[in-house]
């Protein structure tokens, strides 16, 4: 699967994000303040795996559904994938 310039942008801003937190550390900033930054994170990176689940799906389903093969492993996988991610 090939990554379009847009999901590397969006790790590249997560990225960005985890240098933030580790620059509050060192900063001795507050716990809450930190346990914030960390789990905004932790969304974005949730949003970033579902983008690249879904867009690796889109385009398998198409692909098999050319072929005229069955979808539903494909789609459990992408499930399970998800799931795991969590």
């Amino acid at each position: 699967m090939e990554y379009n310039d847009q999901i590397k942008n969006r790790m590249k801003r997560i990225e960005g994000q985890v240098r933030g937190v580790l620059k509050m550390m060192e900063e001795g900033k507050e716990c809450k303040d930190l346990v914030g930054q960390m789990s905004a994170v932790r969304s974005a990176l949730d949003r970033a795996i579902g983008v690249v689940v879904s867009s690796n799906l889109e385009e398998c389903v198409r692909l098999q559904m050319e072929r005229g093969e069955d979808t539903e492993e494909l789609i459990q996988e992408a499930v399970n994938l998800l799931v795991k991610s969590r």
